[in-house]
Parts: C-alpha cells; sequence; structure tokens
C-alpha cells in the first residue's frame, strides 16, 4: 500500500492516545486528518461535561503536528442511539454499558460514515486493540498492553467496520505512548485519562439520573425478609455493590459488610446480603441475548474458551451453548463468577482473540431462591 496517497481520520478527542494515534500514523507515511466528535450537547442547569478543553486541546495538537481538524456534532445522533438506551435500561433496573452501545452507533457508525463522506480510505481511533487478516477474515485482537486493553468495549464491531479501521496503539504500552507525547511536546502529553461516562462527568450519579428519571425509594430487605434500612431508588444500585447502601448495625446480625444481590421490582426492594462471597453473589452460568459475533457469523457451538462480564475482569474459562434457537447463548463458566450483572456485557475470547459477545439478561444466581421472594425477582 502506499501510504502517501491513503487517507485516514483519527478521532481526536483531545486525549493523549488519539493525539500520538495522529503521530504514529504521520510516522508511517500516511496523509492524516482529524476529527472531534462533540456527542453531548452542554446545559449549564446540570453541569453536564464540558467539551470546551478538550476541542481546544485537540485543535493544539493538531496545529502541532500541521493535521486539519475537522469538527463534528453528533449530539442528536447520541441521544437518540446511546442515550435514550442509558435510561430505558435504567429505568427497567438494569445497569448498562453506555461506552459499548457508542462505540457501535457513533464511533464506528456515524464517525465511520462522516470519514468516508471526506473520502479517507481508513477512520483510526485511540483504543487499546488490534486486529489482523486471517484466512478471508478480520480479526479483533487484544492490545499488547495488557493493563489497557479495550476489546471489551468493541466486542460489537463488524467485518466492514474493521476492514476500515487502524489502530496505531496496538502494539504500544501506555507508558510508552505518553513518552512519544512528551517528545513531539504535544500539550496533552500528561493529560489525565477521562473516567467514566462523558455526558455524567464528575456530578453526582444520583442527581444527574434524577434529571430524566423519577426516583422511587424502598425498602433494603436482607435475606432473610428483614427490613435492613431504605433505598432512594433501585435504579441508583448495581448488583455486588457495597458502597452507599446507609445499612447500620441490625439487630442479630454479624459486623459484616452488606452488598446489593438483587431487586425486587414487585415490591421495590433492594436486596441486600453479608460477605462478598455470599452465594447469593455467585453465578455458575448467564444468559446473553444481542449477540455479536466479530467474525460475521457463530462459532460451532458448545465452545469452551475465556470470557469477562465486566471490563477489569481477568479472563475466566467458560462454555458457550446454543439457546433458544441461536437468538442467545448459555454461558456455563467453570468457577464460579461473582456479581454478574444484568445490562452489562459478556465478551468472549480465544487467546487473544476477541469472538465478541452480547448483553446479560440474566444468571442463574437466583436458584440460591430465598423462600420470601418466591418468583419476584
Amino acid at each position: 500500500m502506499n501510504t502517501k496517497q491513503t487517507k485516514v481520520i483519527v478521532g481526536m478527542s483531545g486525549g493523549v492516545d488519539s493525539s500520538v494515534s495522529v503521530a504514529l500514523l504521520q510516522q508511517q507515511g500516511y496523509a492524516v486528518e482529524g476529527m472531534f466528535m462533540k456527542n453531548w450537547e452542554e446545559d449549564d442547569t446540570l453541569e453536564a461535561c464540558s467539551a470546551d478543553d478538550d476541542v481546544k486541546d485537540a485543535q493544539s495538537v493538531a496545529d502541532k503536528l500541521k493535521v486539519k481538524l475537522h469538527l463534528r456534532n453528533f449530539a442528536s445522533e447520541y441521544w437518540d442511539f446511546v442515550f435514550e438506551n442509558f435510561l430505558n435500561e435504567y429505568k427497567i433496573g438494569r445497569t448498562p454499558n453506555p461506552d459499548i452501545l457508542c462505540n457501535r452507533e457513533i464511533k464506528f457508525k456515524t464517525f465511520l460514515e462522516n470519514a468516508q463522506d471526506l473520502n479517507a480510505d481508513f477512520m483510526a481511533t485511540g483504543h487499546y486493540v488490534d486486529k489482523d487478516f486471517h484466512d478471508g477474515k478480520y480479526r479483533l485482537l487484544k492490545a499488547k498492553d495488557n493493563n489497557k486493553d479495550q476489546s471489551y468495549f468493541l466486542y460489537t464491531i463488524t467485518q466492514q467496520q474493521l476492514a476500515y479501521s487502524l489502530f496505531p496503539l496496538g502494539k504500544i504500552a501506555k507508558p510508552k505512548v505518553r513518552e512519544m507525547a512528551q517528545k513531539l511536546d504535544l500539550i496533552v502529553h500528561d493529560k489525565k485519562d477521562s473516567v467514566g461516562i462523558c455526558f455524567i462527568g464528575e456530578k453526582n450519579f444520583h442527581k444527574f439520573l434524577a434529571n430524566y428519571l423519577k426516583p422511587n425509594p424502598g425498602s433494603i430487605v436482607s435475606d432473610m425478609g428483614q427490613v435492613i434500612g431504605k433505598h432512594t431508588g433501585l435504579m441508583y444500585y448495581t448488583i455486588g455493590q457495597r458502597q452507599g447502601l446507609g445499612i447500620g448495625g441490625v439487630k442479630d446480625a454479624p459486623q459484616l459488610p452488606w452488598f446489593v444481590v438483587a431487586k425486587n421490582h414487585t415490591d421495590n426492594q433492594l436486596i441486600a446480603v453479608q460477605a462478598g462471597d455470599n452465594p447469593l453473589l455467585l453465578s455458575n452460568s448467564l444468559i446473553a441475548s444481542d449477540l455479536n459475533w466479530i467474525s460475521g457469523h457463530q462459532p460451532e457451538l458448545p465452545l469452551k474458551c475465556r470470557a469477562k462480564t465486566r471490563y477489569r475482569q481477568s479472563d475466566q474459562e467458560c462454555v458457550i451453548y446454543n439457546d433458544k434457537d441461536n437468538k442467545q447463548v448459555k454461558v456455563e463458566f467453570v468457577q464460579q463468577q461473582r456479581a454478574v450483572t444484568p445490562g452489562q456485557s459478556v465478551v468472549f475470547y480465544l487467546d487473544d482473540i476477541c469472538l465478541g459477545g452480547g448483553i446479560i439478561q440474566h444468571t442463574n444466581t437466583l436458584n440460591h431462591k430465598c423462600e420470601f421472594w418466591n418468583e419476584k425477582t
């Protein structure tokens, strides 16, 4: 490939990763331009996260590296395809992952379409993932820097999207990226990595969500049915949560921490148990739907592989089985998993190859029935 004739549009966020991605592609001889995506319309009354500093940083880097920076506002698309889904999931008591949906609907769809409108041959991002081409298919691979690998967030990517995507940081460790940024005298070389959900930022999560969904306070009850506290709304809690429950001393209960284990929507109750290794927090299996297989087709099942049910988790041995005419799968783990959460994603791996994944619908945790729950949960 003659890279001098190959145009790449890089998604520039104003952070160090995307900035170094621009520089690396330039060094490889590509004709590089940048695009800054504004995905959220700020509202001063909500004190939403501001993109002003980020776009200034992106422009500073673009000027330094002498690349053109295109500005695009995708706030409408983000609201329709990411944020409304986020609210709907919380409304029914699940815990969604908007970053995964943003990658699917915005970064690798709307952004890619805009890059192609600018006659780009490829789009590039600062994600810590890699790809290759094997037996006529593109494969999504884990990054060399295992601590920064972001393949969990990109499992919804398709063959067409992979074909148009470049990941300059796939083989580079994060410390090296910051070192390169400093040598290039980029203003973002020591800029902190963004954490959390952009539209929430540093704000109080409860206050933010209350602007869109009406809280419905209720009781926190133990696995024995004893009322042990008050919750401010089931939507504010997630499975496995320990902090912020406000449970004081409970009569006849040992002095151990309490953890959220389930939500009883029928009676608006939050169920809590003591000890992080309580059987009610552990699952042997889960059911997942809304599946995406990066190869374009489901692998032959049953399949022994590894999976993770949250980003920072190490890969866990499992077997995937067909369930309900291939519309969903059952995943059985070799070892019990803690705090598997409906609404989150399970992502599958063979060694460093990301196979795909799906949305967790439910687990077998509640097979350990408590008498008073019956079938309410």
